[in-house]
Order: C-alpha cells, then sequence, then structure tokens
C-alpha cells in the first residue's frame, strides 16, 4: 500500500521539517535556502484566494488545508480530522502567512468525518466543519453531483497549500499555488494499482513529476475552473515522476457534502 504522502503534519513532524529545513523541503519547489510548499509553485496571497483556509491546532500549529464552502462551513479531507475533537481545531482564514497574526480565528463546534472513512487509500476522505462563528471571506462553489465531465484528463487543475517544500522537508511560510493537468483514470490505476479507487479518487500532476502538493496540504483544494472539485489526499512521495497526486473526487461526495452544509 502507498503511502499518504499528503498526511496531515503532527507536532513532531513541524519541530523534525524545522530541523531538517537545510537540506529537506516538502511539497512544492525545492529551494534549500528558502523553504516554499506546493512543490513547483509559486506564492500567492489569501486576498487573491479568500476561500481557502488553514486548521491549526489550538496552539495554532497548521496541519491541513482547507476550503471555505459557506460563512461557517469547511471542506476538508477525512484523514485530516479522524479522531480529532472540535474543542482542538481552529481554522485560520485571510490568513497568507504562517506566522502572521493577521486574518480570522475561528473554533470548530461540529466535526463530519464521511462515516465510511477508514484510510485515504481507500477512498470516502472527506470531513466538513462546523464553525462556531462565520468568516468574513467570500466562500468558493464546489462540483454538483452531476459534474463529472470536469475530470477530462488533460484538463488544468489549480492546487493551493502551506505544506512541505520537498518529501519530508520543511512547511512553507506563506500560501503556495500551482496547476497541474488532469490525468486519466486508468494511468492513475497503472501508477497505484488497487489503491486507486476511481469512484472516490483523481488524480493530477505530470508524468515528469516536479509539480505537486505535499505533507501539510492535506484537505487543500483542486481547483478546476474555478470551482472546488477535489480534496489533497494522498500518493506515493511527493512530485515524483510517474506517481501524480491523488484528490477526493468530490463530485461522488457533493450531496453528502450539501447535506452537512445545509445542517
Amino acid at each position: 500500500m502507498f503511502g499518504s504522502r499528503r498526511a496531515r503534519q503532527t507536532a513532531a513532524t513541524l519541530v523534525a521539517g524545522a530541523a531538517a529545513a537545510a537540506t529537506a523541503l516538502l511539497a512544492s519547489p525545492t529551494a534549500s535556502a528558502a523553504p516554499q510548499p506546493i512543490v513547483g509553485g509559486t506564492t500567492t496571497t489569501t486576498a487573491a484566494y479568500p476561500f481557502v483556509m488553514q486548521i491549526t491546532d489550538a496552539s495554532g500549529s497548521q496541519f491541513c488545508g482547507g476550503t471555505l464552502v459557506a460563512a461557517n462551513k469547511v471542506v476538508t479531507a477525512a484523514h485530516c480530522m479522524a479522531g480529532e475533537s472540535a474543542g482542538n481545531v481552529r481554522v485560520v482564514g485571510g490568513r497568507t502567512d504562517l506566522n502572521g497574526t493577521d486574518g480570522t480565528v475561528a473554533k470548530v463546534s461540529r466535526i463530519w468525518v464521511n462515516p465510511d472513512y477508514t484510510d485515504a487509500t481507500n477512498g470516502h476522505d472527506v470531513a466538513v466543519l462546523t464553525l462556531a462563528t462565520s468568516m468574513p471571506y467570500k466562500p468558493v462553489s464546489y462540483v454538483s453531483s452531476s459534474q463529472t465531465d470536469v475530470y477530462a484528463a488533460g484538463a488544468t487543475a489549480r492546487i493551493l497549500g502551506w505544506g512541505t517544500t520537498s518529501e519530508n522537508g520543511s512547511s512553507s511560510n506563506q500560501l503556495r499555488t500551482a496547476t497541474v493537468p488532469l490525468v486519466s483514470d486508468s494511468s492513475c490505476k497503472s501508477s497505484y494499482g488497487s489503491d486507486f479507487v476511481q469512484s472516490d479518487m483523481v488524480c493530477a500532476g505530470y508524468s515528469s513529476g516536479g509539480v505537486d502538493t505535499c505533507q501539510g496540504d492535506s484537505g487543500g483544494p483542486l481547483l478546476i475552473g474555478g470551482v472546488l472539485a477535489g480534496i489533497t489526499s494522498w500518493g506515493e512521495g511527493c512530485a515524483e515522476a510517474g506517481y501524480p497526486g491523488v484528490y477526493t473526487r468530490l463530485t461522488t461526495f457533493s450531496a453528502l457534502v450539501t447535506a452537512q452544509v445545509n445542517s
């Protein structure tokens, strides 16, 4: 079974990443002196993408990303929230810099994790957070269950996050973004075999690697045509040739998400 390279970061990971920053960077372009998230990406801001949220623990340490789909609802990955209690989770909006103090911090009043979730490589990797207070930022639309044609192979998708800048590296302090092409289901299955669940997952990345999400980017958005169509989920390594990133195929879970948004 392949490793969940998009796995949420733990406090230990963050400390280890900081210590190893000179030699290894995570989920983004490689730069030994200046960590950058989203391998192969560029810096951006939450002003450009106001719906992109940081998910932190109660002490403010970011471990996953999320997407604001309503004033008080955030879509993220189930593997980010499995075993978490609402009291230990915070959502931060409008803060480009992880070390900043600007933006809005909201407590979480309820965590919904897809009841069928067991492990990211088994699919069902979606969760919805209900915030105790609304965010003053514009939400983004997400796909309906009928919009399956958005996943056409070769279509361009956008990824965003604060994750590590290289496999097992350090996190980026600033929000980063990149574009990646969607990969055909047959090609993704060739890479991942039975771990690729076509109904639940979609792959994106270059056959040569080099651009990808990575650890700490988990739960963040995969946007197609400016609409939320996927959730950063898992993969083998980060930006490795022949192993594209694997994202939750949101059309499959759109009705479940809508039920939570309306609850």
